[in-house]
Order: C-alpha cells, then structure tokens, then sequence
C-alpha cells in the first residue's frame, strides 16, 4: 500500500471516529443549538414578505444561511487546531509517520460531517416551513453539490492556516469576531444591494457571499435574481472566487501546518498547559 493511500485512510479512519464522538453524550446538545435556533429564525419569518416581492424572508434567508454555516466551518477548524494544539494532540500526531499530513484529512472529513449535518438540519425541516424554493430541479442539487464542495474546501483549509497561526482558543475567539462581521455584509441575512458599495466590494473578496448567492442561486426561482448585483446568480464569478479560494487554501494549509508541527515540544505543550490553567484559575 502507497504512503498516500495509508495517509488518506488513516486520515479518514481518525475523521470519521471524532465525528461520531461529537454526536454522542454531552457534545450532543452543542452540535444541535445553533443549528436548531436557526431553524426557529426561519420559522418566524415564514410569514414576512420582503418588499412586495412575493416571497417571504424566510424563503430568502434559507439558502443563504446554507452558505453561512459552511463558511463557519473554518471557525470549527480553528477551534479544533487551537484546543489540540494546546492539549498535546498534534504533537503526538507529529510523531508519527505522515502524521500531520493525517491529522489535517482528519479535521477535514470531521468538520465536513459537523457542516453536513447542520445543513440537513436546516434544509429537510426548512422545504416545509417556507415556500418558494426550487427543490424538485436536479440542476438545482448539482448547484448546491458543487458550491458545497468547494466551499468546505475553501474556508476549512483556510480555516486550517489560521488555526495554524494562533496558539490559544482564546484567540480563536478573538477571530470569529471579524468572521461574524464579514457575515453581518454578505447577504445572508439582507440583500447585500442594500448595502453601501465600499461594503459590497470587501463582501465579494470573501468566500462567504459567494457560498450564499451559490446556495440562493440552487434554491431560489431565477426572477429572484433581480435582487443581487448585477440582476444576476453570476455563476462563473462563483466557480471562479470558491475555486481560488480552495486552491490557495491547499496550498498554504499544509506549508503553515508543518511549519507549526516542527516548532511543538513537550515543553511548550507544557507551557500551553501552564498558560490555560491560569486563565482557568
């Protein structure tokens, strides 16, 4: 068996374990709470109409909020490299052969499942709750299929780069404050035409617009277009930012994350250690 194939397996073997530990137990109630209250945001604006359009908030917000949390995959990879790179998890990693390399499949299998299942938990219960969405078009699941794809590798792998450059969970909580902004002027939860244009233009730098007008792009009837910028689902401008984005990512991920590895020591596990029970104390 090739050394890649060994990486790959091993890498998937460890993602899909953790996977099912994060739904199991106390872990259980964390996945599920944000997932669900969403779900509940939708339903209370099942009945709002935006604009005279015919369609209400929910119908529009729904597929943008799709996007949302795949792009808050990268923040779950950030967690995780933060909260393991302090408990001594990738050092042990690093110990063995193609270690990280495993490791990084890991967190990728890991928090693709965790974004899946929210997902699934937004959109089943969603097609009931509001109408107006186009589910029955296969071209509609080939779209969300394909900026799915490219959104978990894009924002996880990124997400991985970052993790690699902060050291405490604290900073990675630091970090989602500039994420959740980035979120506040992207579209999901308004469209983003009514927003000033210098806003417009650092929204559409980022992954997290182009996974939401992706996912409105599936899901909404195409007259609904007139809304975005330019009147249109601008689907090449999507394949093209995601893809770049996805590409850098893989790049840089695995570069930043071996930099990382060799700089770890049990004496600076140790310092983690030391640094994490005083804030605790």
């Amino acid at each position: 068996m090739s050394p890649a194939t060994t990486v790959l397996r091993a890498g998937l073997s460890r993602g899909l374990i953790e996977l099912r530990q994060s739904f199991s137990g106390a872990e259980l109630f964390g996945q599920l709470l944000w997932p669900v209250v969403t779900l509940a945001t939708v339903y209370f604006l099942r009945d709002r109409e935006f604009q005279q359009s015919g369609f209400t908030l929910g119908t529009l917000i729904l597929p943008s909020l799709l996007g949302m949390f795949i792009a808050l995959g990268m923040i779950v990879v950030i967690q995780y490299l933060t909260a393991e790179r302090e408990d001594g998890t990738l050092l042990r990693a690093k110990a063995t052969p193609h270690g990280i390399r495993g490791y990084f499949i890991g967190k990728l299998v890991t928090t693709s499942g965790c974004v899946l299942v929210y997902l699934a938990i937004i959109i089943v219960p969603g097609m009931f709750i509001v109408d107006g969405l186009e589910t029955g078009d296969v071209s509609s699941w080939l779209t969300m299929a394909w900026v799915l794809v490219l959104g978990l590798v894009a924002t996880q792998s990124i997400g991985a780069a970052l993790g690699s450059l902060i050291s405490s969970p604290r900073g990675a909580g630091y970090l989602a404050l500039p994420v959740m902004a980035l979120i506040s002027i992207s579209g999901v939860f308004y469209p983003i035409t009514a927003l000033p244009g210098w806003m417009q233009w650092i929204a559409q730098v980022f992954p997290i617009y182009w996974l939401g007008l992706g996912m409105r792009s599936a899901l909404l009837p195409g007259d609904m277009a007139g809304v975005e910028l330019g009147e249109s689902w601008r689907h090449l401008e999507t394949l093209g930012v995601l893809s770049a984005w996805a590409v850098a990512g893989l790049v840089v991920a695995p570069i930043v994350l071996r930099r990382m590895a060799r700089r770890e020591s049990g004496s600076r596990v140790a310092g983690y250690r030391e640094k994490a029970l005083q804030r605790v104390g």
